[in-house]
C-alpha cells in the first residue's frame, strides 16, 4: 500500500473518526461505528477511495 493520505487530511480523519465513534455512547445509535472508516484510513495513511479517484494528499519524498 502506497501512502496517499497526508498531514492535515490525516489529522481530520482521525478527529472525525473519533467524534463519530463517540456518538455510540452519547446517542443510542449504531451509526457512530461508521467512524471506524476515517479513523482506520487516517491511522494507516491509505484510502482506497483516493486510489480509485487518483487523489494523493501525501507529500512525496523524491529521494525515497
Amino acid at each position: 500500500m502506497i501512502k496517499n493520505v497526508g498531514g492535515v487530511d490525516r489529522i481530520l480523519r482521525i478527529v472525525v473518526g473519533l467524534a463519530l465513534i463517540s456518538l455510540v455512547w452519547l446517542v443510542p445509535t449504531n451509526w457512530g461505528w461508521v467512524g471506524l472508516v476515517p479513523l482506520v484510513t487516517g491511522l494507516v495513511n491509505f484510502c482506497p477511495a483516493y486510489t480509485l479517484l487518483g487523489v494523493n494528499t501525501c507529500k512525496v519524498n523524491p529521494k525515497a
